[in-house]
């Protein structure tokens, strides 16, 4: 979804929307298209898979009624690009993976649980609330301004530039909120009061244990809003038990070039079948380099 909105208001912001002859609007897809052949190229991922919002309402409204009510509706020529890049990513073999009533974000996070215990695993967002996924195995691709500009984090980056750890980032929002998300925290306290607790407390938890010896401002605000603070963690907090599976041996990085060229070719994306002949010339050696390693392997 990150990807798909970023090609949408990064292509339209001029007031033109690429579009068919038969009026389809286009451009959120095939921007979403360049983006993830960009990836494709920078990371060389053996298995991909495309997660998706599937509706605007989750678990979480059931909660927080509020929970990301503050969102304007999508644009009239998005809305029927959200099964169109779809019908595109399974054309070119990739598994579209989605749950009514959770977020796209609640799939990736059980996904990366689950293949992180076999893969190393590389989610590709632009949505800094991933980074509590992070672990041993599990980074987070954060995409930056521009193409093939990426933020690569693991534990020892996050831990450098953010002073955080994974579980630390979702208490980060306990305190602070999200008004992306339009839940408030603590009402009071920002960012830096927030990670200043964090340093010293490590916790919400700590915090709460330590209460009587913050300063009376902090304590108070703190006091005054506790039910909301532990609903904005828990709102923040991406599940990982969500009732998905995709094995690896389902979600193989392998490029269907006929299917997706014919789609493409239907769309009037010419100048991306073209695209296509170049990448599956660099996962035809990427393979064979995978290959090669493992038969050299196998005779050591």
């Amino acid at each position: 979804m990150a990807l798909l909105f970023r090609a949408f208001y990064g292509t339209s912001y001029t007031g033109y929307i690429r579009k068919t002859k038969a009026g389809l609007p286009t451009n959120a897809v095939y921007g979403f298209i360049q983006y993830f052949f960009d990836a494709i190229e920078t990371f060389k991922p053996t298995h991909v898979i495309c997660c998706w919002d599937m509706g605007s309402s989750t678990f979480r409204n059931e909660s927080y009624p509020e929970y990301k009510q503050n969102r304007m509706e999508a644009p009239l020529e998005l809305i029927p690009q959200f099964d169109l890049v779809k019908e595109v990513v399974t054309e070119m073999g990739v598994p579209n993976v989605g749950l009514a009533g959770y977020e796209a974000d609640d799939c990736i996070g059980t996904l990366s649980a689950q293949l992180g215990t076999d893969a190393d695993v590389y989610i590709l967002t632009g949505d800094h609330d991933m980074l509590q996924l992070i672990n041993e195995r599990v980074k987070v691709v954060i995409m930056k301004k521009g193409r093939s500009n990426y933020a690569v984090y693991d534990l020892e980056t996050l831990l450098s530039e953010k002073q955080l750890t994974p579980l630390q980032v979702i208490d980060m929002k306990g305190f602070m909120g999200d008004t992306a998300d339009n839940y408030p925290g603590v009402k009071g306290i920002g960012e830096k009061t927030a990670l200043k607790l964090l340093l010293e407390y490590k916790s919400i938890e700590g915090c709460l244990e330590c209460l009587d010896q913050l300063p009376k401002s902090v304590k108070a605000k703190i006091s005054a809003n506790l039910d909301m603070l532990h609903l904005s963690r828990d709102l923040a907090r991406i599940r990982l038990d969500v009732p998905i599976a995709c094995s690896l041996s389902e979600c193989l990085w392998d490029l269907q070039r006929e299917a997706a060229a014919r789609k493409f070719e239907e769309l009037e994306f010419g100048s991306l079948v073209k695209v296509l002949g170049e990448i599956e010339e660099e996962i035809d050696l990427f393979t064979l380099t995978v290959n090669e390693a493992a038969a050299s392997r196998e005779e050591t």
